[in-house]
């Protein structure tokens, strides 16, 4: 039964090994102290943070996120350990809330491996406080029991961190946040959250079992940060991913959306009895297919990204299962002459491997019924969410609205690299995109010509602009383009070729100038607009459909006025409708020094080859990116821009 706790309240444990799940509504950082008898942190080793997110027997998340879940081993904390703290803390700097007294009143529950909660505590009452202890493990005679604490700094995690004892407090809760800071810039945005509530339902064998959600509401998605958003969930380490309670997965998981919609989905035939339901396209809720098949791809990729979390949980709980074992069994020193400790050993890699084989074929069952999913998922999409290769494109017509998403590229992890989710990203764009053509971007690009890697990169933003042109109805989206050199002449040639630019690429210092000075009154006159609620008064030639601003070799032909510009574009235009999408070396740009970190910060980073940098909002895996391509010999791309301009001929744009 669960134990209901109120600040104050303990309960006892009745077992040692633990996930302490947070429910927050809000990203919020966490992380976990470890103190002596006395409740004293002995240093920055006994802290686990998003930039130390690891200690014996202690886990915690990397991100800050709406939802974690920190895995505890009780009998695997270092010597002298005797009290685990859990922290939270709202993140600095991220545009979020800066006190919990504006935020849902955060949840946290302590559970066993197999999801079974053993205490919870609801955190209320909290007003200006911005970092809160919400509870403790502690030790007493030899019993492990949880304590509510709740207890709240409005000086912020310095604040509570230094009265831990830690030395050096307010340092340390910097480069905690500058942690989070570097997370939220390489971490994917998900769909928007389920208005069924702030805390986390997770299903327990099919929809039934969880109180409904209805569809998202209409209007733009939750912040890119890459995401501030972002729920990311760990997986306790254990054999519980690899042992009976191992199956299937189970689509209907928390962010699988199950509302009634105006029209059914797709239902899949009935199984037959011992083999698992065949997917179908479409199988999420959504108010049309589009709605459903985005949904479904935003479910995979977190199936995929929670599978793969719990092997690996299972096989680090496996090595360390065999690491203690082996220490327990050769500390008696009359075990390390003999047959004895030869024994001891195969023993315990005996257990390594069989638990190690059983969290694998747990594994390959998940994966394989996620590759079925994918095999009936992509032929099913439709053009903007379709790769290059898609048939679809082929018979491709400009839409009269706007979807709900585009596709940038494929993400997959190594356990299965022939698995891949398509990235989607909301539209409109929340934030702008960067092509890194740096040759330190990664190990693929270091090993490339650096003028083959600069081409390919103008080349993967230009296929980028002309699928933003594709799926914009005629007229309401616009190109403009900054070549200082004019070195992209080759890249830009589909789409000058087309006539879909708003105008001629700019070339040298006056060309940046007035491309940046149009946009930049186009921002501010919009802003104006919008605040005095006067949208009628704006200029007759302003033209207020979404603009695409593409710059080639930043930051060459840019003066530190035209720097200026273009962070304020980044920072204010994607919520007016202007967007960037720069191809640029950041190590070239490195003479303005932390003067363009937060504009680094603002985009989102891709590259022109394969490379894993983008991180998952649920767990925090390291994700390999693969840019979308044209098939060799394909003329897609032309016949796709010239359906753009004739169907803006025809709307007379």
């Amino acid at each position: 039964m669960t134990a209901e706790l109120v600040r104050g309240q303990n309960h006892t444990l009745p077992q040692t090994r633990l996930e302490i799940r947070v429910s927050a509504g809000t990203p919020v950082v966490a992380g976990a102290t470890l103190g002596d008898e006395r409740g004293t942190v002995r240093g920055v080793g006994w802290i686990a943070h998003p930039g130390s997110p690891q200690l014996p027997g202690l886990e915690v998340s990397q991100q800050a996120a709406a939802d974690h879940r920190l895995a505890v081993d009780l009998e695997a904390l270092p010597a002298g350990a005797h009290r685990v703290t859990v922290l939270l803390a709202l993140p600095v700097g991220a545009g979020g809330p800066a006190r919990f007294g504006a935020v849902p009143a955060p949840f946290v529950a302590v559970t066993g491996l197999d999801g079974a909660e053993i205490a919870t505590f609801t955190l209320t009452g909290l007003d200006a406080e911005s970092a809160v202890s919400a509870l403790e493990l502690y030790r007493r005679q030899d019993a492990w029991k949880v304590r509510a604490v709740g207890q709240g700094y409005a000086g912020g995690l310095a604040e509570m961190l230094a009265d831990q004892g830690v030395a050096e407090a307010t340092g340390l809760a910097g480069s905690i946040q500058e942690a989070v800071t570097r997370g939220l810039a390489r971490s994917v945005a998900p769909p928007p959250r389920p208005q069924g509530g702030d805390r986390v339902w997770h299903a327990t064998g099919s929809a039934d079992h969880r109180p409904p959600a209805p569809p998202p509401a209409p209007g733009p998605p939750e912040p890119l940060t890459d995401p501030a958003t972002a729920p990311q969930p760990q997986t306790a380490p254990g054999p519980a991913a690899a042992g009976p309670a191992a199956g299937p997965i189970n689509y209907a998981h928390p962010r699988r959306q199950h509302a009634a919609p105006p029209s059914p989905p797709p239902t899949a035939p009935p199984a037959q009895p011992g083999q698992a339901a065949q997917p179908v396209a479409g199988d999420a809720t959504g108010w049309s297919m589009d709605e459903r098949l985005y949904n479904q791809i935003w479910g995979m990729f977190e199936d995929l990204a929670r599978a793969v979390a719990a092997y690996r949980s299972a096989v680090d709980f496996a090595e360390s299962r065999m690491d203690q074992e082996l220490d327990r069994a050769l500390s008696d020193p009359r075990n390390r002459i003999g047959g004895a400790g030869d024994r001891a050993r195969e023993a315990a890699r005996a257990k390594r491997d069989e638990l190690t084989s059983r969290a694998r074929e747990a594994l390959d069952r998940d994966l394989a019924q996620l590759a079925a999913e994918a095999a009936v998922v992509e032929p099913a999409l439709p053009a903007a969410y379709a790769g290059w290769g898609n048939p679809v494109w082929h018979a491709h017509r400009v839409p009269m609205e706007i979807p709900m998403a585009l596709r940038i590229g494929d993400l997959h992890l190594p356990e299965r690299t022939d698995l891949r989710v398509p990235l989607l990203v909301r539209l409109p764009l929340e934030r702008g995109i960067w092509v890194d053509s740096g040759r330190t971007a990664s190990e693929a690009a270091a090993v490339m010509d650096t003028d083959r890697l600069r081409a390919l990169a103008m080349e993967t933003a230009v296929a980028h602009a002309a699928r933003l042109l594709a799926v914009y109805p005629p007229g309401e989206f616009s190109v403009h383009v900054i070549d200082p050199a004019g070195a992209a002449a080759g890249a830009l040639a589909p789409l000058v070729d087309a006539g879909v630019l708003a105008g001629p690429p700019a070339a040298g210092a006056g060309g940046v100038a007035s491309v940046l000075a149009h946009l930049t009154r186009r921002v501010d006159l919009v802003q104006m607009a919008v605040r005095a609620g006067a949208a009628d008064s704006l200029p007759p030639d302003l033209d207020t459909g979404e603009q695409l601003l593409v710059v080639n070799d930043f930051p060459h032909g840019f003066d530190d006025r035209a720097v200026t510009q273009l962070r304020y574009l980044a920072d204010e235009g994607p919520a007016v409708g202007v967007h960037l999408l720069m191809v640029a070396d950041r190590e070239e740009a490195s003479a303005y020094g932390p003067v363009l970190d937060p504009l680094w910060r603002s985009l989102l980073r891709i590259t022109p080859v394969a490379d894993s940098h983008l991180a998952d909002p649920w767990v925090g895996h390291a994700w390999t990116y693969e840019p979308l391509a044209v098939p060799p010999g394909s003329r897609v791309l032309e016949q796709v821009l010239a359906a753009v301009a004739a169907a803006r001929r025809a709307a007379g744009r």
